[in-house]
């Protein structure tokens, strides 16, 4: 049963998703649940809309710096994919902040350790099983990115019924590169458009059209590639 003071710690990875409130509310009730039912305050809630491969923390930092001057303790939503931020680790380690996890409540310093260097082989790992698939793919003579796209035939006169055709070739193509990642995302685990989309943009992978992925990028191109 939770009892004293606390300071709430929420993460989503992309602005769109901080604006929209997705994902938040989720995280906001997962605090809830695990405060419920103690003798408690929730002194601040911190958001932090973190994008890409950003390292640094400004609400991680602040959150961390008012439970430690207020003795307050820091609860954070989700540890899960966090667990994999180094940086994330390295912060509440040094902190010497005290912290307890609503989807994790028997984490504890030495566990957290642990995180630290698990977090750094899956990174280590992930880049090693992407540039795998990317080197398997460019083996079977599959070209990335798409130089030729639907605007450089038109310009080049080959008409809008060629340009569509050279189109859905490349994007074929492209799909059946970027499968073999899919795959490996799904492999650890993560098997829903949204996060597959993250993790698309984590190990740096580009859409067709040099992008950021989307669930709905992804519900295309599997899609395409069924």
């Amino acid at each position: 049963m939770a009892t004293g003071k606390f300071v709430s710690y929420l993460r989503v990875s992309t602005e769109k998703q901080g604006c929209s409130g997705l994902g938040l509310e989720a995280q906001r009730q997962a605090v809830t649940d695990f405060l419920n039912g103690g003798c408690w305050q929730l002194v601040q809630e911190y958001v932090e809309v973190e994008s890409g491969k950003r390292a640094d923390r400004p609400k991680l930092a602040e959150a961390l710096h008012h439970a430690k001057v207020t003795g307050a303790t820091l609860v954070i939503a989700k540890l899960d994919r966090l667990s994999r931020d180094v940086e994330f680790i390295a912060r509440l380690q040094k902190s010497g902040t005290k912290f307890v996890c609503a989807d994790m409540p028997e984490a504890n310093e030495l566990t957290i350790g642990l995180l630290a260097v698990v977090a750094q082989h899956e990174r280590q790992a992930i880049s090693a099983r992407t540039k795998a698939a990317l080197a398997a793919a460019k083996a079977r003579g599959v070209k990335l990115g798409n130089p030729n796209g639907a605007a450089p035939l038109r310009r080049a006169g080959n008409g809008n019924a060629a340009a569509i055709t050279v189109v859905h070739e490349n994007s074929n193509r492209f799909a059946a590169d970027i499968m073999p990642v899919i795959e490996a995302i799904r492999a650890d685990g993560v098997t829903s458009l949204y996060g597959i989309a993250r993790e698309l943009n984590y190990r740096g992978i580009k859409t067709m059209r040099g992008g950021i992925w989307h669930p709905t990028t992804v519900k295309l191109l599997l899609a395409r590639a069924a």
